[in-house]
């Protein structure tokens, strides 16, 4: 597994989620590329804490690890279900939008398949040797309790970062969830306390996504009519369907990618945030079934009363400041933003359905911190291959993976566009194409050309303006 100086690995992945093992998956079936990719982890696992029964990937099936760039990839997920005696009940299912569990199920036998996946290994320390042109790597295998089991190192002329996502928690809860006994706690863990929150009293949600959604919908099935208990609030000014209509989605392709990337970076950081219904709202059938359920809860009873839930649903609404009241109630100061009022709530157990933020991969690159290139905000730099813009004594390239939003917009996180962005960064590793990538992926012209310098009037017309595309 330890490769030696006088052979040093073309590429190794630091992190083995979705994304780099989409690009391990494809490497895998390019013989010339000597890969490794390493994981902390014991095994593979996509969110577990969120894995709701009923709920579905936000993308269609297509977009698994490989099927988008190399459709007969040995590692699509048709040929997972292949593998897996499953290809004619999903035939008659149907299904173009797969559950969650199943997703995760096939990445699981993607990354125990594949023999350059390298899970139990903690990576120490990046550095660069000039003198041989490639960098080193530490790092520590662990036992399956996550304790020092040996220490190694490694060689790699190239690196792809995929170390994903950290639950995000806003600033006003953070004392409150980092407490142990404090009922506090982000969705990511919410399946891991379900039981529990269904005993609770009163439970509120913070997060108007999809996330803070499906719990909303979770808790409200599993809990009894009239005795709900259920506070849902969010800082969006309503709860919004995600934008989901066919031109719409055409700002997930490789087309918006790079034009986004070659805006100035004033105007991306102005966009992005108008952007958030575009991969922030909530699906248009949980929105759905929220409203079904919820109305269904209002029929008349046997008496002939008619009820209403006991839920409360506010948008537009911010957390202030947060407090412990007795052992096991939180006391949360609002604010409603359009109103500009200020309100008290008691609840028993808060939900934080508040999203994700990126890892920062400058404590992994701390001894290669000189040689970053950074933009006026301090983040590093990203090219269009997806590589860290370095300092030229550094021959190698660091690629990273779902850390360049700030430079390649909105679809950086979503799953549809990770096949492209593997090839992407093999096609610039191997100097060559090894897949080939399709020149036009949308039908919308998102920027205009450079218009061709008009005739003088007096002269003759004899060029022609070419049609936009791309």
């Amino acid at each position: 597994m330890t490769n030696t100086p006088t052979q040093p690995l073309d590429l190794l992945g630091i992190g083995i989620g979705p994304f780099n093992l989409s690009l391990a998956a494809l490497a895998d079936t390019t013989s010339h590329l000597h890969t490794a990719f390493y994981d902390q982890r014991p095994t593979f696992h996509w969110h577990p804490g969120i894995l709701i029964e009923g709920t579905t990937l936000q993308v269609p099936f297509l977009a698994d690890l490989v099927t988008l760039v190399d459709p007969t990839s040995p590692w699509s997920f048709l040929a997972y279900l292949k593998n897996h005696n499953r290809l004619f009940p999903f035939y008659f299912a149907e299904r173009f939008h797969i559950p969650r569990t199943e997703y995760d199920a096939y990445c699981r036998w993607v990354a125990e398949s594949l023999p350059h996946c390298h899970f139990n290994h903690q990576i120490d320390a990046v550095r660069w040797n000039p003198e041989h042109a490639y960098f080193e790597i530490d790092f520590t295998q662990l036992d399956l309790d996550g304790q020092a089991k040996a220490l190694g190192r490694t060689y790699t002329r190239n690196i792809a970062i995929g170390i994903g996502t950290a639950p995000y928690v806003p600033e006003p809860l953070r004392p409150l969830a980092d407490a142990p006994t404090v009922p506090v706690l982000h969705s990511a863990d919410y399946l891991h306390h379900r039981e529990h929150l269904l005993t609770t009293p009163h439970i509120t949600i913070v997060g108007t996504g999809q996330s803070g959604a499906e719990i909303f919908l979770d808790l409200l099935r599993h809990r009894p009519p009239g005795h709900e208990g259920i506070t849902w609030i969010g800082r969006t000014p309503a709860f919004a369907p995600m934008e989901y209509s066919k031109l719409g989605l055409e700002h997930f392709t490789p087309d918006y990618t790079r034009y986004f990337h070659a805006l100035p970076e004033p105007v991306r950081d102005h966009l992005l945030p108008q952007q958030w219904q575009l991969h922030k709202g909530i699906d248009h059938n949980t929105i759905n079934a929220i409203h079904e359920e919820l109305y269904q809860r209002t029929l008349t009873t046997e008496a002939g009363e008619s009820n209403w839930p006991d839920v409360t649903l506010t948008p537009g609404v911010s957390v202030r400041t947060a407090g412990r009241m007795g052992t096991n109630r939180v006391e949360l100061h609002l604010e409603h933003t359009q109103q500009g009022t200020q309100s008290r709530l008691t609840t028993n157990a808060i939900i934080l359905a508040t999203g994700y933020r990126q890892r920062p991969i400058e404590p992994l690159l701390a001894p290669l911190d000189p040689y970053l290139r950074r933009d006026s905000a301090g983040r590093p730099r990203i090219d269009n291959q997806h590589r860290l813009i370095l300092d030229p004594s550094i021959q190698g390239a660091i690629h990273v993976q779902n850390a360049e939003l700030h430079t390649h917009g909105i679809g950086t996180p979503d799953l549809g566009l990770g096949a492209w962005r593997s090839a992407v960064i093999l096609n610039s590793i191997a100097g060559e194409t090894i897949y080939p990538l399709p020149e036009r992926t949308a039908f919308t012209t998102f920027g205009l050309h450079t218009p061709t310098p008009r005739t003088p009037p007096h002269a003759p017309n004899t060029s022609t303006v070419p049609l936009p595309h791309g």
